[in-house]
């Protein structure tokens, strides 16, 4: 789930688990929808600071089957050999 930052001022959104979500103004992120729940990200969608869409869980698994893929196709290879020393 995609959450955006409405307010023009940054913003710190408890998530679960203790962590800390960091939005700057006009700046979006992903969330868990257990995190939605938060009863003060709910407080900050009352309030109109941030908004919660579901764009984010329809792209989620397209890309990380993508990225998986092109990043263990480039995982240890090395176009050069690296020079140490005085030669």
């Amino acid at each position: 789930m995609d959450i955006t930052n409405k307010s023009k001022k940054p913003l710190s959104i408890p998530l679960p688990a203790g962590k800390k979500l960091f939005l700057g103004p006009g700046k979006s992120g992903q969330i868990t929808r257990k995190a939605t729940e938060n009863p003060a990200v709910v407080k900050l969608v009352e309030a109109g600071d941030v908004k919660i869409s579901e764009e984010g869980t329809k792209l989620q698994g397209g890309g990380k089957s993508g990225s998986a893929v092109s990043s263990s196709s480039r995982h240890g290879v090395s176009g050069a050999k690296r020079q140490s020393g005085d030669k």
